[in-house]
């Protein structure tokens, strides 16, 4: 049985940020992916400025992948009134299908191995875990991470309270051909039981994500219809899909998506990124804090490893801890964010009162959005 310091479930933003992480202290790594890379992903596509710092410090720059910067913000009722305002820090635009696979190519170039097909199961015993795949290969190490993403049959291996609960929310994606949409602009626009973010990717093209209630969905029950009758009806969506080309032959979609708290530690194994809480669309940047999860993880990990006096019990209590510092009240905001924007006349006097009061826009972003990440 091969043997690692750290196995990483899950070649994600997390999964992917956490082995070049390690692998600069010197850990063996391992990287259990279920797809072969590059791949797409449902995903709003924008990421803040806010982990370009902690980026370069792991030698990824994502300026060579053509990013798209973005410095503003529009927000949009479903009848159509909107308000824009600055991003403190700004971001970039780049697609999952790029960005996974930029930061894949450099685990290659550092010589992580990986290992790609589902993983069926995860064992601890005698402070040792095993991690056993659908072909049945398994693997030994001293930590787990757990980045496999929103919702996982290792969920339920694990015995995760959230998998038990029906989640209400599908979430959709697709790429398209459009023209006018402005290069730095991040726009969120709410239409009947959802809201879909719009931004413009390091192809050009501009990826619209969207996450509705299965309760507003199941009157159409179909994509195209449902972007037709009911997205369609806030004007700033009607328009992009009146005249954009849609670039995919089909828009990918997730169903089961939970917003339902998760633990950050469960059996031992360390969870990111989205498999730790996912990341609410309206509470700053899911992929920044991803990332940032990672990097969080891998210092206490590598404390773990190296220091003798800080054991597992510590390790755990203290990564629980900065997780909860660093995103639960952006968490929080979010959901209280998307309670205000769905509901269409809280949402209409909102946003009235935030076009004259631009520093209560200012505050809001401010309050969902991250520091850099040093």
């Amino acid at each position: 049985m091969e043997y690692f310091d750290v196995i990483i479930v899950g070649g994600g933003l997390a999964g992917l940020t956490a082995a070049l992480h390690l692998e600069q202290y010197g850990h063996a790594v391992l990287v259990c992916e279920k797809q072969q890379y590059p791949h797409h992903k449902v995903c709003g596509e924008y990421v803040s400025a806010e982990v370009v710092p902690y980026l370069k410090k792991l030698g990824i720059s994502l300026d060579t992948t053509n990013t798209v910067s973005i410095d503003t913000l529009q927000l949009s009722t479903v009848s159509g009134k909107s308000i824009k305002g600055k991003l403190p820090l700004g971001g970039k635009g780049i697609s999952r299908y790029a960005l996974d696979n930029l930061l894949y190519e450099a685990a290659l170039e550092r010589n992580i191995p990986f290992v790609f097909g589902n993983v069926t199961a995860i064992q601890f015993a005698d402070d040792l875990f095993q991690v056993r795949t659908a072909s049945g290969d398994t693997f030994s190490a001293k930590m787990v991470i757990g980045a496999y993403g929103k919702r996982s049959n290792l969920d339920k291996h694990l015995d995760r309270p959230f998998f038990r609960k029906k989640s209400r929310w599908l979430g959709i994606k697709a790429h398209y051909a459009y023209q006018d949409f402005p290069d730095n602009l991040v726009a969120l626009h709410t239409f009947e039981g959802g809201y879909g973010g719009l931004s413009r990717t390091e192809t050009g093209a501009v990826n619209f994500c969207y996450l509705v209630s299965y309760s507003s969905f199941r009157r159409e029950n179909d994509v195209h219809r449902f972007n037709e009758n009911v997205v369609a009806k806030n004007p700033f969506l009607g328009a992009f899909l009146e005249d954009a080309e849609p670039l995919f032959k089909e828009p990918l979609a997730i169903a089961q998506v939970s917003f339902e708290k998760k633990e950050t530690v469960k059996e031992h194994v360390i969870m990111c990124g989205d498999t730790a809480g996912l990341i609410h669309p309206l509470c700053g940047n899911g992929m920044a804090m991803a990332i940032h999860s990672a990097k969080l993880a891998s210092e206490q990990i590598h404390l773990y490893l190296t220091d003798s006096t800080f054991d597992r019990g510590i390790m755990e209590k203290r990564y629980t801890a900065l997780w909860k510092n660093n995103f639960g009240y952006r968490l929080w905001m979010g959901r209280q964010l998307q309670s205000l924007l769905i509901n269409r006349e809280l949402s209409h006097i909102a946003l009235g009162l935030a076009t004259r009061s631009p520093r209560l826009l200012r505050y809001l972003i401010k309050q969902t959005h991250g520091k850099p990440i040093l």
